[in-house]
């Protein structure tokens, strides 16, 4: 099991595959292919694997989710830098995730354990129901869960904030973004399209069809603006906080690093990730290997 609070690679491929939602032999495959690093050999020549390789799989499923084949994939992947961070692989699956459709789906109380890597609580649920990472059912056992953010949730379980604060964080990200998204929308459509545009464009399905074109090529900009401008108001809090603390100015660093993925998220791999998604929409007979 993975201990909170450590970086360490101490899952078991059996627990890294449960974690993640995916059969061994999916793990071990990729492995093969290079889509996942190799573990660190332990004793009696046990595989371990760490938090990475879990972000990694999450991200692997969110494209496989839009329908890139794995040759995709694997150009996608060999683009990023080889010492991403958990939290780095993180921000990409989100980006690549902001591109495709809300798919809820259905899971059970055995599969939420299986992913969580532990028996999950009644608390567990509230938290994962506050960060809108799954909704109740009839069924006590059975839940509707949004694929997108599931992975964050499970990932705040072992964090040690309350549930209030969470629900607090939680409202603060939805009040701000709808209201940056009113703000962009208002400018853009004001600003942007503006009457002119609207008359070039003609009337009925052909101004709807251009107004749609136009938005799709003004989305990816606007999400990647969004999350390079937060990560660098979130880097100058970081520094605030830790400049607090005299002895902290190392710590405030390597914190800005581990926030500081614009570098590594750049438009370029964002970009690149939703033309593949567009160019390759069929997957290939090689993507059989979700047989999970």
């Amino acid at each position: 099991m993975t201990t909170p609070g450590t970086e360490e690679p101490t899952l078991t491929v059996d627990e890294l595959a449960a974690r993640a939602g995916v059969t061994v032999r999916t793990v071990r495959f990729y492995g093969t292919r290079g889509l996942l690093p190799p573990p660190v050999i332990g004793p009696r020549r046990v595989g371990h694997y760490g938090p990475e390789h879990l972000s990694r799989l999450a991200l692997i499923e969110q494209l496989q989710r839009h329908g890139m084949t794995l040759s995709a994939i694997e150009r996608y992947l060999s683009q990023l830098p080889p010492d991403l961070s958990e939290d780095d692989l993180a921000i990409h699956r989100a980006l690549v995730a902001s591109w495709g459709p809300d798919s809820p789906e259905e899971t059970t109380r055995e599969q939420l354990d299986r992913r969580a890597g532990r028996e999950v609580s009644e608390e567990d649920i509230d938290r994962l129901a506050s960060l809108d990472a799954l909704e109740r059912t009839d069924d006590p056992d059975r839940f509707r869960i949004d694929p997108k953010v599931l992975h964050l949730g499970l990932r705040l379980l072992d964090v040690p904030i309350e549930l209030e604060t969470i629900r607090a964080a939680h409202t603060v990200v939805l009040e701000h973004t709808r209201s940056a998204a009113r703000d962009l929308g208002r400018l853009f459509r004001d600003e942007v399209w503006g009457p002119e545009r609207d008359h070039e464009s003609g009337s009925g399905p052909e101004r709807i069809q251009a107004k749609k074109s136009l938005s799709a090529h003004m989305q990816p900009l606007v999400v990647e603006a969004l999350v390079i401008a937060f990560q660098r108001s979130m880097k100058q809090e970081l520094r605030a906080w830790y400049g607090q603390d005299t002895e902290g100015a190392e710590s405030a660093e390597g914190a800005e690093r581990s926030v500081s993925a614009e570098s590594s998220v750049s438009a370029e791999s964002s970009v690149s990730a939703e033309s593949s998604v567009s160019a390759e929409s069929s997957v290939s007979a090689e993507s059989s290997v979700s047989a999970d």
